[in-house]
């Protein structure tokens, strides 16, 4: 698989510090998004982000997240629930997203969806996370979104290697993932 071309990493894996990377993480909800509306024969607008916000429970994990990126924060200024850690309102809204719901691809292990979604969450809002979970994610992603859901002594064993201070490059060159479907240009 090719690397991307700005960061050098897997695809998906340079976000949130890189560009073209992080494109590749906000077109999966984007495209859930845009999907939704014209499943419904929606326009996007504010309002139906609102009222989509408004009741997340019924709303799969990308609508929400989609609808979250189209209204502000009133008190940080920041799309809503990606502001500061420090900001009460984008903290809210970050725990309120995880009410949506998920549902798992076919053919791939149950709570993959689920994996994808946190993984989406830490990769988008970096900042918001400490750099031990974000280089784990900047590794599992890739390899969840290939389908493979790792056990939990999979997912220990690498957090332990990211305690002693193993980095991307350590990492990566252990962990090969085949994004077979999904797109790594954006």
């Amino acid at each position: 698989m090719e690397r991307c071309v700005e960061c050098g990493r897997w695809p998906y894996a340079g976000a949130p510090g890189c560009r073209r990377c992080l494109a590749l993480v906000d077109r999966i909800i984007e495209d859930g998004y845009q999907a939704f509306l014209k499943e419904l024969d929606l326009e996007d607008d504010v309002a139906v982000a609102e009222m989509i916000v408004e009741e997340i429970k019924g709303y799969d994990w990308r609508v929400v997240d989609g609808a979250f990126e189209r209204l502000t924060c009133g008190a940080c200024g920041s799309r809503r629930g990606r502001g500061p850690k420090d900001c009460p309102p984008c903290e809210l809204d970050e725990g309120f997203r995880y009410s949506a719901r998920e549902v798992d691809r076919p053919g791939v292990m149950p709570r993959n969806e689920h994996a994808i979604r946190v993984g989406a969450a830490v990769l988008r809002n970096g900042h918001r996370h400490s750099p031990r979970a974000l280089l784990s994610w900047q590794i599992g992603f890739p390899l969840v979104l290939s389908g493979y859901l790792p056990s939990t002594p999979e997912a220990q064993a690498l957090r332990a290697r990211v305690n002693r201070g193993a980095t991307y490059e350590d990492l990566a060159a252990v962990h090969v993932p085949d994004l077979t479907g999904w797109p790594t240009t954006a």
